[in-house]
């Protein structure tokens, strides 16, 4: 089993929050595509098995034409893929277009909406509206996608707990399969960073994001939701397929500008400059920076990738870590199963970044 990940670098607008790679030169999509076309027909070859997963994110994938995405799929070869995801902005959505994309082979969306009320997706730059989010999910069901995400966010600025709740309760009546949601990061650089700095913005205390995150975890488990990862919930059967391959160290293909691979124990990526990538790969080279894995990198990210999971990770026998394990355990904040595996608890969750640091080499 091995992965694909397609990166859309194109926004038609920033979101104030966001530090992934992105662009707002939209009229570059046709040559963009191109290139990709062409790091695809070569890098395929590096994979020595089937490719079941294919997931095309960005920036946002859905600026793109049908027939792009129609052209990347079968450049990749989606005979062996049993699931292909598509990001989408709600903005993008139109039942036409839905009803393409199905057609082309994307058999999952994961859209963005983030909040259903329309002043917090102002505040944070998104460009579409609570009812748009509505009507994506609406018409992507009509379309025939029985596999939707949706993406929220909580701690937003200004957000109060009633408001958090009642998005999350939205998200329930649309019955959807799975949800992703992620507290807010203020990541250096970015415009939201800049205006906290200023103090334009009334930011979330600690103490309400994890009673946000505690209300999330508990109200989607009453939902009949498996919180199968730190941030990931999904009606059982559902939980994505891809994701799951990075926290599970599967091989993937990372194709266009500033995309990841992992051919195990090689991490390599691509230069994050459109531009460059586009004249590199015309020319037939492919700007990429590489690192090999040691077996000590390899441990830790099997720790640092496990235990965001809910099936946990085991530690190495050679490597001594029993008392903090059991100082961990003894408090609350991880649980040992009976095979072995360590467990991060609900209140170990809070504090995971600080556990993980602990307990690798």
């Amino acid at each position: 089993m091995a992965g694909f990940y397609v990166h859309i670098p194109f926004c038609k607008r920033r979101c104030l929050y966001c530090d992934f790679y992105s662009t707002i030169l939209l009229p570059r999509r046709g040559e963009y595509v191109d290139a990709l076309l062409q790091e695809i027909t070569e890098r395929k070859k590096e994979l020595n098995e089937p490719i079941k997963t294919i997931y095309l994110g960005g920036g946002t994938p859905s600026v793109l034409d049908s027939i792009d995405i129609f052209r990347i799929l079968r450049t990749i070869g989606t005979d062996d893929a049993k699931e292909i995801t598509m990001e989408i902005n709600p903005g993008d959505a139109d039942l036409k277009y839905l009803r393409e994309i199905r057609q082309c082979g994307v058999n999952r969306l994961s859209i963005g909406i983030q909040s259903f009320k329309d002043d917090l997706l102002q505040l944070i730059g998104r460009r579409h509206s609570a009812i748009q989010a509505i009507n994506a999910v609406h018409m992507a069901q009509e379309a025939g996608f029985d596999n939707i995400s949706i993406d929220l966010m909580y701690a937003l600025p200004s957000q109060k707990m009633s408001l958090w709740e009642a998005d999350i309760e939205i998200a329930l009546r649309l019955g959807v399969q799975h949800i992703s949601s992620y507290g807010l990061m203020y990541e250096e650089g970015t415009a939201l960073t800049k205006k906290k700095e200023q103090g334009e913005l009334e930011v979330v205390d600690e103490d309400t994001e994890n009673a946000m995150y505690d209300y999330l975890c508990k109200r989607l488990k009453k939902a009949g939701y498996v919180h199968y990862e730190v941030s990931n919930f999904a009606l059982p059967g559902y939980e994505s397929k891809h994701n799951s391959s990075y926290w599970n160290g599967t091989p993937y293909i990372g194709v266009g500008a500033g995309a990841h691979s992992y051919l195990p124990p090689v991490r390599s990526w691509n230069k994050s400059d459109m531009s460059a990538y586009i004249k590199k790969v015309n020319k037939g080279i492919l700007q990429q920076d590489k690192e090999t894995l040691t077996e000590k990198d390899m441990y830790n990210e099997q720790i640092m990738l496990g235990l965001r999971t809910a099936k946990g990770c085991m530690l190495s026998p050679s490597v001594d870590r029993r008392l903090t394990v059991g100082n961990y355990i003894q408090s609350g904040l991880l649980r040992e199963e009976e095979d072995g595996r360590i467990v991060a608890t609900q209140k170990g969750l809070h504090i995971l970044n600080r556990i993980i640091e602990d307990l690798m080499i």
